[in-house]
C-alpha cells in the first residue's frame, strides 16, 4: 500500500466512492475500500474527509453541483425539459443520486452540501414555476420526475419503457403537466 499523498487524493477517494456504491449501494462503502481502490493507505481518506459521512457529504455536495449545472443548461425551457435533465442526470450520476437525498447518510448542515442543494433547489423551483405558483405544484412536478428516476433506475418499469429515459420521461411529464 502506498502513502496517502497522491496527486489528487479528494478526487481519487471521490471516484471510488462512485464506482463503491455503483457496485453494491452506499450503505456498503468503507473507507478501507476506497482507500484500497484509490490505491493509499487507510489513512489518506480519512486525513481528507474524517470519516464515510465526510465522504458521502462531500459526494452529495458534488451531485447537486452536478444536478444544478445540468438544469441550468436547460434554461428557460420549462418543466417538462427541467424534469427530463433531472432523470438524465439521475441515470448518468447513479450513485450521487442515491446518496443526495438520503440525509441519514452524509451531514446535512455542511456549508458546501447546503450552498449546492440551494443552487439545484432553485433551479428546480425556477423549472416548476413554469407549471404553477403554487409550491405544492412544484413539489408534485418534483416528485413525479424523482419517482419515474428510481423507477427506472431500479428496473421497476415495463421494458417498453426501458428503451429511451428521455423520451419516457418527456412524456410522463407531459401528461400531468401540458
Amino acid at each position: 500500500m502506498s502513502p496517502y499523498h497522491h496527486g489528487d487524493l479528494r478526487r481519487a477517494v471521490l471516484d471510488a466512492a462512485v464506482a463503491a456504491i455503483t457496485e453494491h449501494g452506499p450503505a456498503g462503502i468503507s473507507l478501507r475500500d476506497l482507500a484500497r481502490r484509490a490505491g493509499v493507505s487507510h489513512a489518506g481518506p480519512v486525513h481528507h474527509f474524517g470519516d464515510k459521512a465526510g465522504v458521502l457529504t462531500a459526494l452529495a455536495a458534488e451531485g447537486f453541483d452536478l444536478l444544478a449545472d445540468a438544469l441550468a443548461d436547460e434554461g428557460d425551457q420549462g418543466f417538462v425539459e427541467v424534469g427530463v435533465a433531472y432523470v438524465r442526470f439521475a441515470i448518468e450520476h447513479r450513485a450521487h443520486f442515491e446518496v443526495m437525498f438520503r440525509p441519514e447518510l452524509h451531514r446535512e448542515d455542511d456549508e458546501a452540501l447546503t450552498a449546492a442543494r440551494d443552487r439545484a433547489g432553485a433551479l428546480l423551483t425556477s423549472g416548476a414555476s413554469s407549471v404553477s405558483d403554487d409550491a405544492m405544484a412544484g413539489v408534485a412536478a418534483w416528485s413525479l420526475m424523482h419517482g419515474f428516476a428510481n423507477l427506472w433506475l431500479t428496473g421497476a418499469l415495463r421494458a417498453e419503457l426501458q428503451e429511451d429515459p428521455d423520451t419516457a420521461a418527456r412524456a410522463i411529464a407531459r401528461i400531468l403537466f401540458p
